[in-house]
C-alpha cells in the first residue's frame, strides 16, 4: 500500500499480516481523493476505522491541516502510530 499523491508520494505505508484487514485500494482513494480535492487544503480530516491509516496520511499528504485517526482495535492504532513516525509527520498534525 502506498501514498499516491502529495508530499508523501509514493511512500510505502507498512500493513498488518493478517488478511482480517481489507485495505481501500489505491484505485478507491484516488477516486475518493479527485471528488474531495477542492476541500482538502487546510481542512481538518477524520479517518474512522482508520487501519493502516492511509486515508488519513493521504489526507495529510494532500494538505490537510489535522488529522483524527480512529479505530477500535489497539494494535492497528499502534500501525497508524509506525506509519506517521515513518513518514515524519508531526505530531501537531494528527490526533
Amino acid at each position: 500500500m502506498r501514498v499516491i499523491a502529495g508530499q508523501y508520494r509514493g511512500r510505502v505505508l507498512k500493513s498488518p499480516p493478517s488478511l482480517q484487514t481489507r485495505p481501500t485500494s489505491d484505485r478507491l482513494r484516488e477516486t475518493l481523493f479527485n471528488v474531495l480535492a477542492p476541500r482538502i487544503d487546510g481542512a481538518r480530516f477524520l479517518d474512522l476505522c482508520a487501519g493502516t491509516g492511509a486515508i488519513g496520511i493521504e489526507a495529510l499528504s494532500r494538505g490537510a491541516a489535522f488529522v483524527t485517526f480512529v479505530d477500535r482495535v489497539h494494535k492497528m492504532c499502534g500501525l497508524v502510530e509506525e506509519n506517521l513516525d515513518m513518514l515524519g509527520v508531526p505530531e501537531e498534525l494528527t490526533e
